[in-house]
């Protein structure tokens, strides 16, 4: 059990953590810059991010779920990776249902009421209300998104460090 327990520990976390970086690194980047327009490419990174995010959310609790259960059966001398995974991981999971049940909705309220000429909040004026709250939410997005981005690395990075524990070699040997 234990074994396929980690499995879904890291599948888990490295579909979370590489889908992170493929949207930060590859999708959004080329959608800026062969689509057409700014608001098109917003549409497509937009409606990726809500699809990303749920699928992240499934992980995260997939992860949460799988370490809990081997926190509960772990020696007590190593619970503690245990711990600060999980504990990494619902700060993921937090700041990824932040991301998506507020800051989101949010953006498309401003996009929908900045309406630019082409119903476009790039066409909308600069000093318009909506679109400075636009473009505040847009900077925290990507900040709360770096973030979960590099607590996700920490998770991967505290998980391969089970296997130099002598501790954790005899609980997973």
């Amino acid at each position: 059990m234990k074994p396929v327990l980690r499995l879904v520990q890291l599948l888990a976390m490295t579909v979370w953590v590489g889908g992170l970086i493929f949207f930060a690194f590859i999708l959004a980047p080329v959608a800026f810059s062969t689509l057409p327009s700014i608001h098109l490419a917003g549409t497509v990174v937009g409606a990726s991010l809500r699809v990303f995010h749920t699928v992240g959310l499934v992980c995260g609790a997939l992860f949460c779920a799988a370490t809990a259960y081997l926190f509960r059966t772990a020696p007590m001398r190593i619970r503690g990776r245990y711990e600060m995974e999980i504990l990494l991981a619902a700060v993921m999971l937090c700041a990824t249902a932040y991301l998506q049940f507020n800051v989101l909705p949010a953006m498309e309220i401003d996009r929908a009421n900045a309406g630019g000429s082409d119903g476009s909040i790039e066409s909308s004026s600069q000093d318009n209300p909506a679109h400075i709250h636009f473009d505040k939410l847009h900077v925290r997005s990507e900040r709360v998104e770096g973030t979960v981005l590099f607590l996700g690395l920490g998770v991967l990075f505290l998980m391969s460090r089970e296997g130099t524990d002598p501790a954790t070699k005899a609980q997973h040997g």
